[in-house]
């Protein structure tokens, strides 16, 4: 029997299907699946790719063959945006194959948003995963999350609907009211303000790391209580930490990129039981180089996501 199922693209995801649900079904990457392959311009299927380390996307048609009886056929309808799209199509790690467009899939309940769902796949799941192989969910403890972009966002919406007492570092007074007043974190710190980090020492018993770049460890280490715990989520180009920050309290630094099948449909469950949803800004495909662009610039509240459906009418 043909199925035919709704499918959230790049950072994507199943809603529930009409006619059953296929588990299992892993990366759906366009270029190297042999019968997708096909010269740019010509095909049965639309897309948008990276052509080569400019990383500027472009219309891109491919051809599939026809759907058959044990086929499942999969309808796009949403897609997120993050960082990772401008390191593949860039070709960052010097591993791109061109032309190149991404993707994943899972069961979405059906009363989440798509739209909403989109990026619990990439920026949600980067942050729930250390933050259960943590212990992050204990309800009363205090935790601290640097960084307020797609990442940092979440970790405050998960860590409010843990419970948490919520602290956000942020280098830049701009983002108070966003912490405060749109995502309910309890308090918020100018983490270069000496006497506002002294006012923390040994306070926290955990800490998310999501700053992009480069920044001191020490100061936000000695922020944690004996035994605490700090996730570093981004790629800074060196860690230096005083000993004694660590073992003097018994301190854990540990760093975490995603999460496996299991976690990924544990957190899209969790977050559709608890009401927690990603800020998103929804845009039409044609607007994605624009997007990537202010993705590097830091400029979105706080993911993109791809309104697919309507971008192809």
């Amino acid at each position: 029997m043909l199925r035919v199922i709704n499918i959230l693209l790049a950072c994507c995801a199943i809603s529930s299907p009409p006619l059953g649900y296929l588990p299992g079904l892993s990366i759906m990457h366009l270029h190297g699946m042999s019968d997708m392959a096909a010269e740019c311009g010509s095909g049965n299927c639309d897309a948008w790719a990276a052509r080569d380390p400019s990383g500027i996307l472009s219309p891109y048609k491919f051809n599939r063959r026809e759907v058959q009886s044990e086929d499942v056929s999969l309808r796009i309808t949403h897609c997120g945006v993050c960082y990772a799209d401008v390191i593949w199509t860039r070709n960052m790690f010097n591993d791109s194959i061109y032309p190149l467009v991404p993707g994943y899939c899972f069961k979405i309940p059906a009363d989440y948003p798509l739209s909403k769902a989109a990026p619990l796949l990439c920026a949600g799941i980067t942050v729930y995963t250390p933050m259960i192989r943590h212990n992050m969910n204990q309800p009363g403890k205090s935790l601290g999350v640097i960084g307020l972009g797609g990442l940092g966002h979440m970790a405050v919406k998960f860590g409010k609907a843990f419970g948490l007492k919520v602290t956000v570092f942020s280098t830049s007074e701009s983002k108070r009211e966003e912490a405060i007043n749109l995502l309910g974190a309890d308090n918020f710190v100018i983490s270069s303000d000496e006497n506002q980090m002294e006012s923390l020492k040994s306070s926290l018993h955990f800490i998310i790391d999501t700053a992009s770049g480069d920044h001191q460890f020490d100061p936000y280490l000695s922020l944690l209580k004996v035994g605490g715990v700090m996730v570093l989520l981004s790629f800074p180009s060196e860690i230096k930490v005083h000993p004694e920050n660590l073992n003097l309290a018994a301190r854990s630094l540990s760093g975490s990129v995603t999460g496996g099948t299991k976690d990924i449909q544990e957190m899209i469950n969790f977050c559709a039981a608890n009401n927690v949803y990603p800020d998103i800004e929804m845009i039409k495909i044609d607007y994605v180089n624009e997007a990537l662009q202010r993705l590097i610039n830091r400029d979105v509240r706080f993911r993109f996501v791809i309104d697919i459906e309507n971008s192809f009418k």
